[in-house]
């Protein structure tokens, strides 16, 4: 597991003795252990922290303290890496590594640039995430927002840790809910017309259903008066199906989403693979008739009870569709299938896991994202919806008031599975209290801090080219090690398929990012000439605080700093789908 440059060496250099204690015959170790790390709760008592010795007791039947010291004797690179070694009982090591080493940090984002924390985890493993899904039968919402901000996030998480990704959209076009919805439009159009008919009473309520059906009319006209009612009806939901797929796309492609996969369920049932499915797994005795239904065996993989798949009426249930679409994912060759849902599809899962492994596969194989809902705020109090009226915040209303940005990061700011209160007014405010303005602002707050420089004549090194060991103040030793946590970040938030993770790390760096800029001189002080003219977060109110005085050394060396915390920043940014201003 990729835990950082300066923690793969120190995860090394432990390995390293615990193979030469194991050669001198001092301990057994059967199997070698992984060496993971962890930061002390303390700062003083080191800069890493490993719990081996105690993971090892039980084995060697030894106490952890007494394995620990094993391991410090057994250390050959001691003196080349660390300043300190401790114990600290019952047996953690505590190690505090070299200066110089965290130096490599910003080095190697230099040498990786835009892929400096990405890995190689997934080894070209084939994944296929499928995410929104929504019906064609409105606009998106707010919570398909949110579903659409976590699944593309997924998808940039296990791209950047090499993985091969394919993303899609399993359009729900077949079923009541699209004759509802032609029913729906087609009551309106003739409401248009003068015309009555009675309204569904679970139909389509909204005022887009209005629009669409004078869509409609402005290309039909009065033409659907004289067809027979089911044709009518038919018209109406192709010609809906039509606009609103388009407007969901086009909210997608605003939110900065593409897919490149679009599966439609309709095709599913209009092409007999449904029927081919079902007839594949009742030959292997996996369905069963009872009560003039049929049912799917999905107790035999641990599901609480057997499910129906073909109702006594003769209609296929969602299941049996759900069925032969995850039937063709896994037909396509894929090593992994990620399905992002609506939190209350949560008793949904066992089932799908059930027919994962009825065509013998690991339950395993699929894995599912739940998304949880989200409470609109306006200035602390919520924002009321009617879904009896048809009323909903769509993700177009959001956009437009807060922008893609903006909600794309409040929707990653808390585990999915958890309920999310957004308020619009703090999406829109300029301060610390938004966290998505703090974080863009910490890159274009860099940016801003190089133009001037550069206006100046100063002198922009990048790390390779800066006097590295001037950064010895122990706030700029704190950015590095953060920086240097970016990598095991990012690889956790893959494997745990968890991308607020990162949205979390991106606050925390920036909290530590601004402070350091407001306390510490970066380039020297503007001559009077300049200062009236030169307008930056580097004024003379902040500057009032730092020393008066900066080696131009020591100027390049803080320079290289801002410069890697900027490219963390956006390499973050990048992997949730947010953007990284240079100005704001």
């Amino acid at each position: 597991m990729t835990q950082g440059v300066v923690q793969d060496k120190v995860s090394a250099a432990l390995v390293g003795a615990l193979r030469l204690a194991q050669q001198r015959g001092v301990l057994k170790i059967a199997h070698m252990p992984i060496v993971s790390l962890e930061a002390p709760k303390r700062p003083e008592w080191g800069d890493v922290s490993s719990t081996v010795a105690m993971s090892l007791s039980a084995s060697e039947r030894r106490p952890p303290y007494e394995i620990a010291q094993i391991i410090i004797d057994h250390l050959e690179q001691r003196d080349a890496l660390f300043n300190r070694v401790e114990i600290a009982r019952p047996g953690f090591l505590n190690l505090t590594v070299k200066q110089q080493l965290w130096m490599e940090v910003l080095r190697e984002i230099e040498t990786q640039g835009i892929a400096y924390g990405h890995n190689e985890v997934g080894q070209g493993r084939r994944v296929l995430v499928e995410y929104v899904s929504a019906n064609p039968t409105g606009p998106l919402h707010v919570g398909h927002g949110r579903g659409a901000a976590v699944g593309q996030a997924l998808v940039r998480l296990l791209k950047a840790s090499g993985h091969e990704v394919v993303s899609e959209f399993y359009i729900n076009d077949a079923g009541r809910q699209m004759n509802l919805l032609g029913v729906s439009v087609l009551a309106r159009y003739l409401e248009s017309c003068g015309k009555s008919m009675p309204f569904p009473e679970e139909g389509y309520q909204g005022e887009y259903i209005r629009s669409v059906a004078e869509r409609l009319r402005a290309e039909q006209g009065d033409g659907l008066l004289s067809l027979p009612v089911m044709e009518a009806e038919l018209l109406s939901k192709e010609f809906a199906y039509r606009e609103l797929l388009a407007l969901i796309r086009q909210d997608l492609e605003r939110f900065g989403i593409v897919f490149e996969s679009w599966f439609s369920e309709a095709s599913l049932l209009t092409s007999g693979i449904v029927e081919q499915v079902l007839g594949e797994l009742k030959a292997r005795n996996l369905l069963f008739d009872q009560d003039g239904a049929q049912w799917f065996r999905s107790s035999t993989f641990g599901d609480d009870k057997d499910r129906v798949v073909r109702k006594q009426e003769g209609d296929y249930t969602y299941l049996a569709s759900d069925i032969a679409y995850h039937r063709d994912k896994l037909r396509r060759g894929f090593d992994l299938l990620v399905d992002v849902w609506g939190a209350d599809h949560h008793g949904y899962i066992p089932r799908m896991q059930a027919v994962v492994q009825a065509y013998g596969y690991p339950k395993e194989r699929l894995k599912v994202v739940l998304v949880q809902m989200v409470n609109l705020l306006r200035g602390g109090k919520k924002v009321e919806m009617s879904k009896r009226a048809g009323e909903f915040i769509t993700l177009r209303e959001v956009m437009d008031e807060v922008g893609a940005d903006a909600a794309k990061f409040f929707f990653l700011l808390r585990e999915s599975s958890t309920h999310l209160d957004f308020d619009l007014e703090l999406a829109k405010q300029q301060s610390q209290e938004n966290p998505v303005y703090y974080v863009q602002y910490a890159h274009a707050r860099i940016a801003s801090l190089r133009r001037v420089a550069a206006a100046r004549g100063i002198d922009c090194p990048l790390p390779s080219q800066a006097n590295l060991d001037l950064l010895q103040d122990p706030d700029e030793l704190a950015l590095i090690r953060k920086l240097s946590a970016f990598p095991v970040v990012l690889q956790a938030s893959a494997q745990e398929l968890e991308p607020h993770r990162i949205a979390y790390y991106l606050r925390e760096l920036a909290g530590m990012l601004h402070p350091f800029y407001n306390k510490h001189r970066i380039l020297p002080p503007a001559p009077e000439s300049e200062a009236s003219s030169v307008a930056t977060s580097d004024s003379p109110t902040s500057a009032s605080r730092r020393p008066a005085v900066v080696a131009p050394a020591l100027t390049g060396a803080r320079l290289a700093l801002m410069w890697a915390v900027q490219q963390v920043v956006r390499n973050g940014l990048d992997v949730l789908g947010v953007s990284a201003p240079e100005q704001m």
